[in-house]
């Protein structure tokens, strides 16, 4: 079988329609969309496009499955979400490559997503059987306390194209630990990993209306009506802040719960008593993670003057070793970005800083082919006033700005909006205590250029969002707490 044969094989194996109440069926509308190739432009196939009607079919489902779901025994919730573990994995050489073809990362790091993504199933499927209450005395000893943990209810989900399968699998495997329903929005760009994970699911036993998936260009006439008609009552969305805020508002009227993993603009801050081999090695995996497309990317980074230059050379050395083209070639490292809007995202902003004094040490410019290359690019000396260092670059882009003390690090560090992730790099115990406490994040990555663990609380404060995803937490987004007094005893 040639390598052409097999990509149109993985491909034809996932369903185009869409998956509402248990069952493939076509837009009412009949209208369908184009899923891009980003490597060379072409079209994949042709995905069935959702509208409001589809959107009601699905919200009416999850409805009415919610009182049964809600009442399913919590082992077999688990029992579930383990089965589609397994057939994650068994499956993922197939689910790897078809996010390759519509993303465009490189096979390998699409594998480890697959593995990343399989394992929020296999821990929330242990932390369903976990969901504790609680039995008290009242102070006074007239009363007692019972507190009991119930699903929130129907769940509208909302996912981006970056990580198209660990993001559907962050949501999905803590509502269904909990016992809600689902309505899944994936991003236009990757519909296909969606799609392929509602068929395993459905074979692994998810009951009919637990799950659907609408695959849509055009999001606000399906989001929105979901959003204000009262029955979804628990909103998550991954995404860019200002879409981020857009939904808020719209949740606002029903007072829905809501959580949020929303833009960032990561710090990535060497001193100079680091270990420069693991600082560059961490930041070669915070920065082209993904293709730089990612919300944990580093952004900005600040290395103290003394190993600046040093810092530089040897990142500069490493990023124009980097292998770039289409990830499904043997040996590629840096794949396409995800269409052509991005990329000239990123040129804008490289031309911007250097424009403003940065210095080009490798890379700034596109990549060959008919793909949405851009070579992997280091800046030296860039400003703190230029705009990438006040934007989510979401490119293979690392700018390094140069400072003189920890207190000039932290506070330029925290000369942002955002606060999803920092980075920091020291041999100093006390230092990394002092900055981590004092870095505004949800998160550290300390002597580590990788923090996303479906075993730890993922989230940011600030406009990064809100509320936590993974860890002991990730179930509560998906649970109310209820108090009953009992009196008379």
């Amino acid at each position: 079988m040639t390598a052409a044969d097999r990509e149109a094989q993985v491909i034809d194996q996932v369903s185009k329609q869409l998956f509402i109440g248990g069952r493939w069926r076509d837009a009412a509308s009949g209208a369908t969309f184009k899923v891009e190739d980003p490597s060379t432009g072409a079209v994949l196939c042709e995905v069935s496009d959702a509208g409001t009607d589809d959107a009601f079919a699905a919200l009416d489902a999850a409805a009415a499955a919610q009182p049964s779901w809600a009442k399913h025994p919590p082992r077999e919730r688990g029992e579930i979400l383990r089965r589609a573990y397994d057939l994650l994995i068994q499956r993922q050489d197939d689910l790897a490559l078809i996010m390759t073809l519509e993303m465009g990362k490189p096979l390998a790091e699409a594998k480890g997503e697959i593995g990343y993504a399989a394992e929020f199933f296999r821990w929330f499927a242990e932390e369903a059987v976990r969901i504790e209450g609680g039995f008290s005395i009242s102070p006074n000893g007239q009363a007692r306390f019972l507190i009991m943990r119930q699903p929130v209810g129907p769940s509208m989900l909302i996912t981006p194209w970056n990580f198209p399968m660990a993001m559907g699998t962050r949501k999905i495997g803590p509502a269904v630990a909990a016992g809600c329903t689902m309505v899944l929005k994936p991003a236009h760009q990757t519909p296909l990993s969606a799609l392929a994970l509602a068929d395993i699911l459905r074979e692994a036993g998810l009951p009919d209306g637990v799950l659907s998936v609408l695959p849509t260009t055009d999001p606000g006439p399906v989001t929105e009506p979901l959003l204000r008609d009262g029955r979804i009552r628990k909103m998550s969305f991954t995404g860019s802040t200002a879409v981020g805020r857009l939904l808020l508002e719209q949740s606002a009227g029903q007072v829905l719960r809501t959580s949020m993993e929303l833009g960032g603009n990561a710090p990535f801050v060497v001193f100079d008593d680091a270990d420069l081999d693991a600082a560059v090695d961490g930041a070669m995996q915070a920065k082209m993670r993904n293709i730089g497309e990612a919300c944990t990317a580093a952004n900005r980074m600040y290395v103290q003057a003394g190993v600046a230059e040093e810092f530089a050379r040897r990142l500069s050395e490493r990023m124009g070793a980097l292998r770039i083209g289409r990830g499904t070639e043997d040996g590629v490292q840096v794949g396409p970005l995800i269409d052509d809007k991005a990329r000239r995202k990123v040129q804008g902003l490289v031309d911007d800083a250097v424009g403003r004094g940065a210095k080009v040490l490798v890379g700034g410019g596109p990549g060959d082919g008919a793909g949405y290359f851009y070579r992997p690019t280091v800046l030296a000396d860039v400003p703190q006033e230029s705009r990438l260092s006040h934007t989510e670059i979401f490119g293979p882009v690392a700018p390094i700005i140069p400072f003189d003390s920890e207190e000039e690090a932290i506070a330029e560090a925290n000369d942002t909006e955002f606060g999803l992730v920092s980075y920091v790099f020291t041999q100093d115990l006390g230092r990394a205590f002092r900055v981590s406490e004092a870095l505004e994040t949800g998160m550290v990555g300390l002597n580590q250029g990788i923090v996303s663990n479906p075993a730890a609380p993922f989230g940011g404060v600030k406009q990064s969002g809100l509320g936590r995803e993974g860890g002991r937490v990730g179930i509560d987004e998906f649970l109310e707490t209820k108090y009953v007094g009992i009196g008379g005893v």
